[in-house]
């Protein structure tokens, strides 16, 4: 079998879902291609073929339905290739350790078409535009100005000087409104014949068209030079709503900087934020936004991080802290070491990961769009059947169930009922992103509304994945004495709970005099000369051998190990000083988020693989069923017995330890900060780490849900009341158009509400 390859294109004018069904059929029916992913909201297409496809006349084909194509990554409207595209598949690594593991896992699919080198022809839009004759403009200026805008402003003057005229000649009237309706139907029959000949004959143009065709031979041209208008006045405000939904994710890239400070051979340097290269030191001074994903190498200053990760306050970060391309700098000046080149940062892939989420479909949008095959055709078949058998079988008019039939037409497009679900789901994707809850597809989306239990990793998820200090108990000395003592000891250590008592003796600003002599005494300590006096610390058996325990001493240890702290006890020249205790804490959200869960009805479980001592203790304070001292095959056979009890199971983790399990459950949400695995496993993932987006995430799932059900009511039910009002002789064309038209807004409009998700 010949390998898969695959060609993105930014693609104009779509806006509609008629336009997504159309170019889907033309592309599907080449020969080698083997899919086609198509997102109106997104404005783009991905083709997957298996290399013997003519992308150059594939690309012909659509450009000649009117909608000018360019592949990804180049600057020119639209491209005719003549060489199927390569396949570049660029693979991370991986690397974790027992729970709390960090899955850096790179790998992801760059494919596109390169279009460089092969003498390909530019095709200038205008020019495709001018030669079909066609109204899909690109939508990213004012409507006025777009070629669809033109044209309904065209052809409203057209039919209001039509009826002006019409009254002064009452002898030509059916002549000057025919006129004016032909002034907007030729485009559309144009497009209606283009979309029969690449496999669409039941688009909703050709509906159009046989609908102010047939008006005009039953004598109401002007009712169909009207039809016309208000048709190309429906598209038009889908064009403009289209836009404001891409709009609201591409927001997003006007965020980055122009240009970047760099250092260079003790030199700074102004240049262009896309010329950086990994590796490249930049100056951010305060108050500017940093113009490249990197780690901090100098510098201590706040960050605001709301455009990345949507979190509200800004966060402290210092050397060694990952910052985002995008973000704002708070007082003080950082230098920072590039790690992403401008097209690979993490905003670029936001916006990249969720076009290609777009692109995606939700079970009920395959199910519509199978739906909408038959549908139209049916609409069709009624509507001949309305305009034929009452004249024939009763002897009725035939004019007056012509026209009926004609009317059933109009209200038979489908432009709602197909637009209903893609229109909320990419407002979902596209709100969910600038919250930092990444969503993988409207499938993934869908599933996430419906999970009954959430399984959750430990270290690094359900905590911070550091240890801090939690108690410094004195014995005989003051706290700050056990404080500064203990930490002249683990200067220069890099242990992390070395780390813990470094931070805590910082924090308090204690002066940690100078150890000497020191030594690391293996299973139990550490040894040092400290104010000339010989200071140990070290696990409480340890200390049980330099010196002696009280029953009162041993029971407050103890009652510190039963909540899952770690305690390391200091001695003085044979003397027990105190002791300070140690745990990685649960994130500060951490029981907040699991109530949030709890309340929605989900169960919670943690799954971990540290000990049952301290995972109890934590679990005890955040109110989560638990399970510990598991392996990774040990939490995957939980997911499968969770599922065994009819449960949807979503799995939250940080690492690749995690990746049996995450595979198992129904969506594996990854937790993490911008960096691989928040972005490019799982699917789902939270950029800030915090555990309330999960229910966030899942609230956003139902709300879209109950979005989508409430467009299709709409829809059908719009159409229903119209049909029946239209077969009794109570409405006409004209209601029948604003039927379609009106629904399609309101559709939209309601989608669009999802766009406001409340950011907290």
């Amino acid at each position: 079998m010949a390998a898969e390859n695959q060609a993105r294109y930014k693609v104009g004018g779509m806006d509609c879902a008629s336009c997504a069904t159309k170019i889907d059929t033309a592309v599907r029916r080449m020969p080698g291609v083997t899919d086609v992913s198509v997102s109106v909201a997104a404005g783009t297409m991905t083709v997957r073929h298996d290399g013997s496809t003519d992308l150059g006349a594939m690309e012909s084909r659509v450009s000649g339905l009117g909608y000018p194509l360019r592949a990804l990554g180049q600057k020119t409207a639209a491209v005719v290739a003549d060489a199927p595209d390569a396949v570049d598949d660029h693979s991370g690594h991986d690397h974790g350790s027992h729970d709390h593991s960090h899955d850096h896992d790179g790998g992801h699919d760059h494919a596109g078409h390169d279009h460089a080198g092969h003498g390909h022809k530019q095709v200038d839009p205008a020019a495709v535009e001018g030669l079909h004759g066609h109204d899909h403009g690109p939508m990213d200026g004012p409507w006025w100005k777009s070629a669809k805008g033109r044209l309904t402003i065209v052809t409203g003057i057209a039919v209001v000087a039509a009826y002006g005229l019409g009254h002064l000649l009452p002898a030509y009237q059916t002549y000057l409104f025919t006129a004016a309706m032909l002034v907007g139907l030729v485009p559309i029959a144009r497009r209606a014949f283009m979309a029969a000949r690449v496999g669409t004959p039941f688009s909703i143009e050709m509906l159009m068209t046989i609908a102010a065709v047939g008006a005009v031979i039953i004598n109401a041209s002007e009712e169909a030079a009207a039809v016309v208008f208000l048709f190309l006045v429906g598209e038009l405000l889908e064009g403009v709503a289209a836009g404001k939904a891409r709009q609201s994710i591409q927001a997003l890239t006007t965020l980055m900087p122009k240009t970047a400070f760099l250092e260079k051979d003790g030199r700074t340097t102004e240049v262009p934020a896309e010329t950086l290269a990994v590796g490249s030191v930049i100056l951010v001074r305060p108050g500017d936004r940093i113009s490249a994903d990197g780690v901090i190498i100098d510098g201590t200053s706040a960050v605001d991080q709301a455009p990345v990760t949507g979190e509200s306050t800004p966060v402290a970060r210092g050397v060694n802290d990952p910052v985002f391309a995008g973000t704002v700098n708070g007082a003080a000046a950082l230098r920072v070491r590039v790690t992403a080149a401008a097209a690979d940062n993490t905003i670029a892939r936001i916006v990249r990961m969720v076009e290609e989420a777009q692109e995606t479909k939700a079970p009920t949008e395959r199910f519509i769009d199978r739906f909408s095959r038959y549908y139209t055709p049916g609409v069709v078949i009624v509507a001949a059947l309305i305009a034929i058998v009452p004249p024939l079988v009763a002897g009725q008019g035939w004019s007056e169930w012509i026209y009926k039939g004609l009317a059933v037409l109009l209200i038979g497009c489908p432009c709602a009922l197909v637009i209903s679900t893609p229109a909320a789901i990419a407002a979902s994707l596209s709100a969910g992103a600038r919250r930092g809850l990444l969503i993988k597809g409207g499938s993934v989306l869908e599933t996430l509304g419906k999970l009954t239990a959430i399984a959750m990793d430990k270290t690094g998820t359900l905590t911070s994945g550091k240890p801090v200090v939690t108690d410094v108990v004195p014995f005989g000395r003051n706290a700050d004495d056990v404080l500064r003592l203990a930490a002249a000891l683990e200067t220069g250590s890099s242990h992390p709970l070395a780390a813990a008592i470094l931070a805590k003796a910082a924090e308090d600003e204690v002066e940690v005099p100078t150890a000497d002599k020191a030594e690391a005494i293996a299973g139990q300590g550490l040894s040092a000369t400290v104010d000339g006096k010989p200071v140990f610390l070290g696990s409480p058996q340890a200390a049980k051998d330099r010196t002696s325990l009280s029953t009162a001493h041993t029971r407050t240890i103890s009652a510190l190990q039963e909540a899952g702290k770690t305690v390391s006890v200091l001695v003085i020249d044979g003397q027990l000083a105190g002791a300070i205790a140690m745990r990685d804490e649960a994130r500060p959200d951490a029981k907040q988020g699991i109530a949030e869960l709890n309340a929605d009805g989900i169960k919670t479980v943690m799954l971990t693989g540290d000990n049952a001592r301290t995972a109890v203790a934590i679990g005890r304070d955040l109110g989560v069923e638990v399970r510990a001292d598991l392996m990774p095959q040990d939490k995957q056979k939980i997911i499968l017995e969770l599922q065994g009890q009819g449960l949807k199971v979503g799995k939250v983790g940080d690492g690749i330890n995690d990746a049996p399990a995450l595979a198992a459950a129904d969506v594996g949400i990854a937790m993490g900060g911008g960096t691989d695995v928040a972005l490019e496993t799982a699917d789902a993932a939270i950029l800030h780490g915090r555990i309330g987006d999960i229910a966030a995430m899942i609230r956003l799932s139902r709300r879209t849900m109950r979005n989508i059900h409430q467009n299709i009511t709409i829809a059908l039910g719009l159409k229903a009341v119209f049909l029946v009002t239209t077969v009794l002789g109570i409405t006409g064309l004209w209601p029948a158009i604003l039927a379609d038209t009106g629904a399609t807004v309101l559709v939209t409009i309601n989608a669009l509400r999802l766009l406001r998700v409340e950011r907290s």
